[in-house]
C-alpha cells in the first residue's frame, strides 16, 4: 500500500480539534455553551503538546528518521504541526475577539479593562487586591545570584521588568505566579451589564507596584508554558510499576518546554530573557492576540448564575422501568439482558449493581477493571466496603491511564488497605477493557452477573460522554468473564473465549475476519455492509482491509469522532463522518451485514495499533434482537444527522453535512425521545 494512502495521525487530530472549535461559532449552540468549545479547544491543544508533540520532539532530538504510515519523519511531522497549530490558534482568537466577546457583551456579560473602570469599581478592586490577592503572591527576583526557578506548566506567570536601583545599573527582572486558588475572572459587584469581570492577571499587573516598595515596573508580560510529559518508563515489572509511575509523575514537573504563550506586543526585553531561560525553540513561541489559557469560559463563565437561557436545557437521564420495581438488581438482570445507552440512560443502575453486590450477603466475589474513575467514586467506595466485609474483591486498576495516574495510585492504596486484591495492570500492556463480574450464591448454585461497557466506570463523565453497556447473566459470558480475569491477574496471556474477544491476541484477528467475510459476501452478490462507530481510526492494516472491502463493493459507513487516517478517495461506498455536539461521542459499536443476518458488537477498543496490539481490550456481541435493533437505530440516527455531523471529503478536509429537511440532531433527538422500555421482569 502506498504511503500516501494514509493521512498523518497528528494532522488528522488537529483537523478534529478544528471541528470542536467551529462549534464555538455555531449559532445552534446557546451562547455560554459556545464558550465551552473555545475552552475545550485550548485544553485539547495542551494535551496534544504534552503527549504527541512531546513524543515527536524527543524522537527528532534523538535523530530518529523512522517514517510514520503517512511517510513523514518525526521532524517532518513537527514541521507540519507547528504551522497548523498557529493557524488553528489564529482562528480561535478570531472567533473570540470578533464574535464571542461581542456576543457576550450583548447578553450583558462584560470583560473590562481596569483603566475603563469607574471610581467605585477601582476602589472595590483595590481593596480586593489588598485583602484577597496580595497575601497569596510571592515576588521572585531573578539575577545572577538567584537562578531562574523551575516553573509550573499550564499556569500563568507574570514577568516584570523593574527599574535599576543603587545596586544595579540595568533593569531588573522578577516573576509573579498568578494564583490558581482564586477565580480566573474577578467579578465586580457593581457596574453596567448583568455581569462584569476583570482577568486576575490584569488585576495583579495593575497593582504589582505595591509588591515592590511602590516601584512601578517598566514592563509586565504574562506568559504560560507547556512541558513534555511523555516519558519512557519500564513497565515490564508489575511489582515496580507503582515506583516507576511515581517517578514519572515527578519528571513531568521538569519536562522540556515545548510551547511558550505570550500576548501579542509583549516587551521584547522580557520575551528574550524568558525564551533564553526556558530554552524554548522559536517555533514553539505563540504570540496570542488576547488572554492566555481560555479555559475560564468552561470553568467559570459557563456557570454564571442567572443566565440559564444561555445554556443547554438540563435533562434527566432515563431509568428503565425494570429498575424501578422492588427487589434486587440481580432479579432484574435475570429477566433478560439490559442495554444501557449513556447518558440518555442513567448510569445509576451501574453504580447500584456494584453497590448491591458489595452489600448483598449472597455475593461471594466481585471482580472489576478500572481505568478512569471520578475523584469521589461511589463505585470504588462500594468495592472498599465489600473488601472490608470480607468478600473476595479483585480490582485491576490501570495506573498508567494518562493524567489519572496519581488518582488511580491513591485508589489502589485505599483498596488494598480495605483487604481487596489489587492489581496495577498487566506488564507491558495497558488494561483498557471495561468489565465487572459478580459471583452470587443462589438456590440453584453460583451464578455469574456481568457488566460490559464501551466506557469507563466514571460516574461524572458518564453524564457527558456517550457510551453503551450490557448487563447480563448469560452463562457463557459469565464463564468468559471468569477466564478473562484469570488472564489479567495471572500471567497476562489472553485466552480464546466463546463470546468475548480480547486484545491483544484475538481482537485484531476477529475484526479482520468479520471484514473479510463482508468482502466474500459482496463478491458472491449477497448483502454486504459495515457500519462502525469509533473514536479513532489509525491502524494501517485495518484501513488497507477497508479499502479492499470498499473496492469489492461493501457499503461502508464509518462514524469516527476524532482521528481518521483513512482516505475515502473516489470510493462513493466508503463514507466517513464525525459528530461533534454537546456530548462527547465515545461509544464503539459495529454492525456487520453478514449476508442479511446482521451481527452487532460493542467494544472498549478503537481501531488503533495501541488498542489492538498493546492493550487488554474486549469486544462482545449483542445477541438479543431487540437490543440489536436499538443499537442499529442509534447508529442510523447518527448517519442521518444533518445538524452536528461533518463529512470527510476527498481532499482530507471535513465539511458540515448539508442541512435538508427533516433536520436531525441525533443527540438532542435521543435526549428528547421517549424511553426505550423493554418487557417487564417476570
Amino acid at each position: 500500500m502506498a504511503k500516501t494512502d494514509i493521512w498523518n495521525r497528528e494532522l488528522s487530530w488537529l483537523n478534529f480539534n478544528s471541528r470542536v472549535l467551529e462549534e464555538a461559532a455555531n449559532p445552534d449552540n446557546p451562547l455560554l455553551e459556545r464558550g465551552k468549545f473555545i475552552s475545550i479547544c485550548s485544553s485539547n491543544l495542551d494535551e496534544f503538546f504534552m503527549v504527541r508533540v512531546g513524543s515527536l520532539v524527543r524522537a527528532a532530538m534523538a535523530g530518529d528518521k523512522k517514517k510514520d504510515p503517512s511517510g513523514l519523519t518525526p521532524r517532518e511531522q513537527l514541521d507540519a504541526i507547528f504551522p497548523a497549530v498557529q493557524e488553528q490558534v489564529a482562528r480561535q482568537y478570531e472567533l473570540l475577539n470578533q464574535e464571542y466577546l461581542p456576543a457576550l457583551a450583548d447578553a450583558g456579560i462584560h470583560f473590562q479593562r481596569i483603566d475603563a473602570l469607574d471610581k467605585e469599581q477601582r476602589e472595590w478592586l483595590s481593596h480586593y487586591f489588598d485583602e484577597a490577592v496580595q497575601p497569596l503572591l510571592t515576588p521572585r527576583a531573578i539575577d545572577d545570584k538567584r537562578p531562574f526557578p523551575l516553573l509550573s506548566a499550564r499556569v500563568i506567570h507574570l514577568a516584570l521588568l523593574l527599574p535599576p536601583n543603587v545596586r544595579s545599573s540595568q533593569p531588573r527582572m522578577a516573576l509573579l505566579h498568578v494564583p490558581t486558588s482564586l477565580p480566573r475572572v474577578t467579578m465586580l459587584p457593581m457596574g453596567r451589564g448583568k455581569a462584569r469581570g476583570v482577568l486576575l492577571e490584569d488585576v495583579i499587573a495593575h497593582y504589582a507596584h505595591r509588591m515592590f516598595g511602590k516601584t512601578h515596573p517598566l514592563a509586565i508580560m504574562p506568559f504560560r508554558i507547556t512541558r513534555n510529559t511523555d516519558f519512557i518508563y519500564n513497565d515490564s515489572d508489575a511489582d515496580a510499576l507503582i515506583t516507576e509511575m511515581k517517578k514519572n509523575l515527578k519528571k513531568r514537573k521538569w519536562g522540556r518546554v515545548l510551547r511558550l504563550e505570550v500576548p501579542v506586543g509583549s516587551d521584547q526585553r522580557l520575551l528574550a530573557r524568558i525564551k533564553k531561560y526556558l530554552d524554548v525553540a522559536e517555533e514553539g513561541v505563540f504570540n496570542l492576540p488576547g488572554p492566555l489559557n481560555l479555559d475560564y469560559f468552561m470553568k467559570q463563565i459557563s456557570s454564571l448564575p442567572n443566565f440559564d437561557s444561555l445554556r443547554f436545557p438540563s435533562f434527566t437521564p432515563r431509568i428503565d422501568e425494570r429498575f424501578r420495581q422492588e427487589g434486587s438488581i440481580f432479579r432484574v438482570i435475570r429477566g433478560g439482558d439490559i442495554l444501557l445507552n449513556h447518558p440518555y440512560d442513567s448510569f445509576d443502575p451501574v453504580v447500584r449493581f456494584i453497590c448491591e453486590a458489595a452489600d448483598d450477603p449472597n455475593v461471594m466475589a466481585i471482580k472489576q477493571t478500572l481505568y478512569r474513575v471520578s475523584g469521589k467514586s461511589p463505585i470504588v467506595a462500594a468495592l472498599i466496603r465489600a473488601g472490608q466485609q470480607g468478600k473476595q474483591v479483585t480490582v485491576l486498576v490501570e495506573v498508567r491511564a494518562r493524567f489519572d495516574e496519581e488518582n488511580n495510585i491513591n485508589w489502589c492504596l485505599a483498596l488494598e488497605k480495605a483487604g481487596c486484591h489489587v492489581f496495577y495492570g498487566v506488564p507491558k500492556l495497558k488494561t483498557h477493557s471495561k468489565i465487572t463480574l459478580v459471583v452470587r450464591k443462589e438456590p440453584d448454585g453460583l451464578r455469574r452477573y456481568v457488566h460490559l461497557a464501551t466506557g469507563n466506570y466514571n460516574d461524572v463523565t458518564a453524564k457527558l460522554y456517550t457510551d453503551m453497556g450490557l448487563m447480563t447473566c448469560d452463562d457463557i459470558i459469565g464463564r468468559d468473564a471468569g477466564n478473562f480475569f484469570n488472564m489479567v491477574t495471572g500471567y497476562g496471556e489472553t485466552v480464546e473465549m466463546e463470546k468475548l474477544v480480547a486484545a491483544p491476541t484475538y481482537l485484531r484477528k476477529q475484526i479482520k475476519t468479520l471484514i473479510k467475510r463482508e468482502i466474500d459476501h459482496a463478491e458472491a452478490g449477497l448483502p454486504a455492509s459495515i457500519t462502525a462507530k469509533i473514536n479513532a481510526l489509525v491502524d494501517p492494516k485495518i484501513i488497507k482491509l477497508l479499502y479492499k472491502a470498499a473496492d469489492a463493493g461493501v457499503e461502508i459507513d464509518l462514524i469516527v469522532r476524532g482521528i481518521c487516517c483513512l482516505k475515502t478517495g473516489g470510493r462513493d461506498n466508503l463514507r466517513v463522518r464525525s459528530i461533534v455536539g454537546r456530548l462527547l461521542e465515545h461509544t464503539r459499536a459495529f454492525v456487520f451485514e453478514n449476508g442479511g443476518e446482521k451481527e452487532v458488537y460493542l467494544s472498549s477498543a478503537d481501531w488503533m495499533p495501541r488498542n489492538l496490539d498493546k492493550r487488554v481490550e474486549l469486544m462482545f456481541s449483542i445477541e438479543d434482537p431487540a437490543l440489536q435493533n436499538r443499537i442499529i437505530a442509534s447508529l442510523q440516527d447518527e448517519l442521518n444527522d444533518n445538524m452536528k455531523a461533518w463529512e470527510l471529503k476527498k481532499s482530507g478536509k471535513y465539511k458540515r453535512v448539508k442541512r435538508e429537511e427533516p433536520l436531525l440532531n441525533s443527540q438532542e433527538a435521543r435526549i428528547l425521545g421517549p424511553a426505550e422500555i423493554a418487557a417487564p421482569v417476570e
